[in-house]
């Protein structure tokens, strides 16, 4: 399994990057999964419905499933901070890739999305993790940089690095779990 970040502050674009770049990956017939952090209370419940229902009353666990899908919400009593190799860690060991979006603190090679209009500093001259730039004005860059600097705008350009360079992507669960 090869697990890639993408990090930036919220409204650079990380959500788009990963949604634009999933399609590219699936046509290539590669199984992605995607861990999203999450930084507010978020519900994937509704108002009414039974798992909305057997959570409230108090399941530490609900797990929804059909044969199409399934979603596992947990509640954590108290907030506790989730560790993105966990997250990883149940995901089906059959993925070919894993796009982890947030998780920004994390020591997964990543690719930092920078907008020059989010007005936002960059992260990449404080974190070694950072393996790559993904922007959409590249001669705005606040700092000058020996990293790859990818087109955000160009998914196949994107993809076409990432799979150039997916060995510096392989998880080793043995060691960071």
């Amino acid at each position: 399994m090869k697990v890639v970040a993408f990090a930036g502050f919220s409204g650079s674009g990380k959500t788009t990057l990963v949604e634009r770049l999933l399609p590219v990956f699936r046509q290539q017939g590669l199984r992605v999964s995607v861990v999203k952090h999450a930084h507010h209370s978020f519900d994937i419940d509704h108002v009414g419905k039974d798992s909305y229902r057997h959570r409230v009353a108090g399941a530490f666990e609900v797990v929804v499933a059909s044969s199409q899908r399934l979603a596992l919400m947990r509640e954590f009593e108290p907030s506790a901070p989730v560790s993105v190799h966990h997250l990883i860690a149940r995901l089906d060991e059959s993925v070919d890739w894993v796009f982890v979006e947030g998780f920004k603190d994390s020591e997964l090679p990543k690719i930092e999305v920078w907008r020059t209009s989010s007005k936002q500093p960059a992260r990449y001259p404080l974190d070694d993790f950072i393996v790559a730039i993904a922007t959409d004005s590249p001669v705005q860059l606040p700092h000058p940089t020996q990293r790859p600097v990818l087109d955000l705008n160009d998914m196949a350009a994107v993809a076409d690095w990432l799979m150039a360079n997916q060995s510096r992507f392989d998880y080793r669960t043995e060691i960071l779990v």
